[in-house]
């Protein structure tokens, strides 16, 4: 098809994810055709910087197609699909025990899926399975955050902390207490990083209290919580969640959907803590986007149970851990080694904070937060980081800046799941002349939108 034929086609018979369809098909759809490095271009032969990494998926870009093909090429023939249901096959297990050498502590075992929210549900009931084997099915609660996402299908978005994503469909099958997350910028005391940690564990202290100490099974956070916009731990918050966890006999799981796999320059981002889970869920990166999959990372203590005698793991996905999906994480995994992905992260952090920091000078910026290649700008209605209201948010974020990043050649993600945020997350590979490349267009963007929203004059600004 061609460019016209594909719109058409597009508005006739493609339900989009996540998406007002009225508003995505009453002008030209963004279709993407190809890409290359951090590049991506649509039908019509436009180019894109991808500063959003597909969704945080691309981590390695997209130049990599060739070696990928080659994987799958000396898989395919041998044996195109096996379950892991009572039996298994080589890229499975190589994968799994690749997974458990890279990983910190203890996280030998590794439940395959094929996405995000498959990863937090089957989780879950590694952990109900867990308690029930050891003689506590009492454990039946789970404690996460505000606002936080962990995924959309059911069981997941119990833990899901986003109210207009839940009401639709009824009450939760999970008991789950949502705590406060932890956005420093709007908080009485987040200024004071000692006083606003400390905060944050009294409170989960009292709602696991609340809650019952032996009835919680799980407490559940993402090292750098993505809805909200990046939003960063204070130091000691994550030991504090270690203690509190051993404390009631609970298991702390860290949601590395996106935070895994380089995205804040270790294999797991909750290594930048110090702090080992008990549990972690990955997907997105973990192919670097090349094939779709999801694993759940369990450490030795939790698993133990699951290969006593007799004892049933009732949770099965048939398409977890797919031989071709397997092979492509495999050769995804050996690239970020033999290219220094996480190394180029590391290398490159500062002077992406550094810039990203520069656009506090904007005055439609309040805040800026982040850490490796991903960071978000908070914006705000005037110097006094008022918020948008509704409808100001609705000519924002899915009227002016969706039509602008694209004019800019950027492809970021405008959000108001908690305040108005803008988001970028960059390919893993990108050097630094590509991530100044993203700073200025954003920079350029954020102008034009505060403007736009009349926050204040910006035709001085440099």
């Amino acid at each position: 098809m061609n460019h016209d034929e594909l719109q058409q086609a597009a508005r006739e018979h493609l339900i989009l994810h996540f998406t007002r369809h009225q508003a995505a098909f009453a002008g030209e759809l963004l279709v993407l055709d190809r890409g290359e490095g951090p590049y991506v271009f649509d039908t019509a032969g436009r180019r894109y910087i991808d500063a959003l990494s597909s969704l945080f998926c691309a981590q390695i870009g997209y130049s990599y197609g060739e070696e990928m093909v080659s994987a799958i090429a000396d898989q395919l023939p041998r044996l195109a699909f096996n379950t892991n249901w009572a039996t298994a096959h080589p890229p499975a297990i190589e994968l799994a025990e690749r997974l458990a050498q890279l990983m910190p502590g203890d996280l030998n075992h590794v439940f395959f899926t094929s996405g995000g929210s498959e990863s937090v549900e089957a989780a879950w009931k590694i952990v109900r399975e867990h308690f029930e084997a050891i003689g506590q099915p009492q454990r039946r609660k789970a404690i996460a955050r505000n606002i936080a996402y962990h995924g959309v299908t059911l069981g997941a978005l119990a833990f899901t902390g986003v109210a207009p994503m839940k009401e639709p469909f009824g009450p939760p099958p999970i008991d789950v207490t949502h705590v406060s997350n932890t956005n420093a910028f709007r908080a009485p005391d987040g200024d004071d990083p000692d006083a606003f940690c400390a905060r944050l564990i009294h409170e989960m202290r009292d709602a696991i209290g609340a809650a019952g100490a032996d009835e919680v099974a799980l407490i559940i956070a993402e090292p750098v919580q993505n809805s909200g916009g990046c939003l960063v731990a204070p130091p000691g918050y994550w030991q504090g969640l270690r203690e509190l966890a051993d404390e009631c006999g609970a298991l702390l799981l860290a949601d590395e959907v996106i935070c895994a796999f380089g995205r804040l320059g270790e294999w797991l981002g909750v290594e930048r803590e110090g702090v080992v889970p008990d549990l972690a869920t990955v997907a997105k990166g973990l192919t670097s986007a090349y094939a779709p999959m999801g694993a759940v990372l369990v450490s030795d203590r939790v698993a133990e149970p699951l290969y006593r005698e007799g004892v049933l793991l009732r949770h099965g996905i048939t398409f977890g851990g797919h031989p071709l999906a397997a092979v492509v994480a495999l050769r995804s995994l050996e690239i970020f080694e033999r290219d220094g992905v996480l190394e180029n992260v590391r290398a490159h952090e500062p002077r992406l904070e550094a810039r990203m920091q520069e656009l506090r000078s904007l005055p439609i910026v309040g805040d800026v937060r982040g850490r490796g290649f991903f960071w978000a700008v908070e914006l705000v209605r005037d110097g006094a980081n008022h918020t948008f209201d509704r409808s100001e948010r609705d000519r924002l974020l899915r009227g002016f800046l969706p039509r602008r990043l694209l004019e800019a050649g950027l492809i970021a993600r405008p959000d108001d799941r908690g305040d108005s945020v803008l988001q970028i997350a960059p390919p893993l590979v990108c050097d630094g002349a590509v991530l100044d490349e993203i700073v200025d267009r954003l920079r350029d963007v954020l102008i034009d939108a505060g403007q736009y929203m009349d926050v204040a004059d910006t035709a001085g600004v440099a």
